[in-house]
């Protein structure tokens, strides 16, 4: 066994280089104290690329996987997560993070709506080959994520008890989060907060119609200021004509709108998602922005309190920045266009105290104690 996964392993000091073969074990050899190592693994038929960084000191008392939010990646280059893979390994917990399918060193077709499902499918297959290795700190796992990483999460531990704890950032509620975006944006990009109470109002009215059985017309009336508005239209694209209004009503009469929630006819990404947060018997510290304009961080909020917080085998802790975005950087308004212009994004303050108090405490505190 070993022989074959000894190939798949080159270790990054200076330049890299190759592995040779030998029974050795791994994480004694080649897991080195203070290192990074560049590995790949198996995962949806894809071979995958990423980086691991084990602590300088000999002890190793925990991994973190980083998973990855929307968009596209490119870890080596972006140098993706460095400043809290830094702190975590100061601490005695190593990280491992790679690069989507189709991204830097992976293989496959890049997707950009690549579904949960199969992200969470990685995340599954990387704890597997990590236990399998013995990479430090694999016999207690956690996840770290951030945004679409808040379906992608609960999946995997869902499926995989031997995960211990979670870092959620910017986390997600059960339906897609782009009819917020595009409201909460809308008085930053020319709008007003008033018109983004009318048009929430217009699209909630619009769903109810086409969800119980409404003319295409009446979907019209209702939606008229919506479908007017140019921010709206240059984000979303083109409205559904007639056609494509019955086709879709159709379709959802027979069955397609269990995908779909009953207020903004939003795409559902997991159903029972309630249920499903509700069964994590894990540690898990949530983190938002107060000033988040991508996901509704109190509607999350109140999930989590809900779900996680009621459960006797869990713990919850939720901390939430004022001055922060979805990315946690320090913000005036937290809008799109505050975040694409920034060229020197600064954490808000305390981002790095909570999360490295709470590991110390929480994950290797229990650690010391069992």
């Amino acid at each position: 066994m070993w022989k074959n996964l000894v190939a798949i392993f080159t270790l990054t000091v200076g330049a890299c280089a190759e592995l040779p073969e030998q029974e050795a074990s791994i994480s004694e050899t080649y897991f080195k104290p203070g290192a990074t190592v560049d590995f790949t693994f198996k995962s949806n038929g894809l071979t995958l690329s990423g980086i691991f960084d084990t602590p300088a000191e000999n002890v190793t008392e925990a991994l973190i996987i980083f998973v990855h939010g929307y968009g596209g990646t490119d870890i080596r280059a972006r140098n993706s997560y460095a400043d809290l893979r830094q702190r975590f390994n100061e601490i005695g917990i190593a990280t491992v993070v790679w690069d989507k399918p189709g991204q830097g060193r992976s293989e496959g077709t890049f997707d950009i709506n690549q579904s949960v499902f199969s992200s969470a499918k990685e995340v599954l297959d990387a704890a597997n080959f990590l236990r399998e290795t013995s990479a430090p700190g694999s016999d207690r796992i956690g996840i770290w994520g951030i945004s679409r990483a808040g379906w992608i999460a609960p999946i995997a531990l869902s499926q995989d008890k031997d995960i211990d704890f979670w870092v959620s950032v910017s986390g997600t509620t059960a339906e897609d989060n782009f009819s917020y975006l595009l409201l909460s944006n809308l008085p930053y990009e020319g709008g007003t907060i008033e018109q983004a109470e009318q048009f929430a109002g217009e699209w909630r009215k619009g769903c109810e119609i086409f969800r119980t059985g409404g003319s295409f017309t009446a979907y019209q009336d209702a939606t008229q200021n919506l479908r007017a508005n140019e921010y709206i239209k240059k984000m979303r694209g083109s409205w559904p004509n007639s056609m494509q209004y019955r086709n879709d009503q159709q379709n959802c009469t027979a069955g397609a709108c269990a995908n779909v929630d009953s207020d903004m006819c939003s795409y559902v990404f997991i159903e029972n998602f309630e249920t499903m947060l509700s069964s994590l018997n894990v540690d898990t510290l949530a983190i938002f922005g107060e000033k988040d304009l991508n996901v509704d961080w109190r509607k999350t909020h109140k999930l989590y309190q809900s779900t996680i917080g009621k459960n006797p085998d869990a713990s919850l802790r939720i901390v939430s920045f004022k001055d922060s975005d979805h990315n946690l950087h320090v913000s005036d308004t937290g809008s799109l266009k505050e975040m694409n212009a920034m060229t020197a994004p600064k954490k808000s303050s305390g981002y790095y105290d909570v999360q490295i108090n709470w590991l110390t405490e929480t994950v290797l505190g229990n650690r010391s104690s069992e």
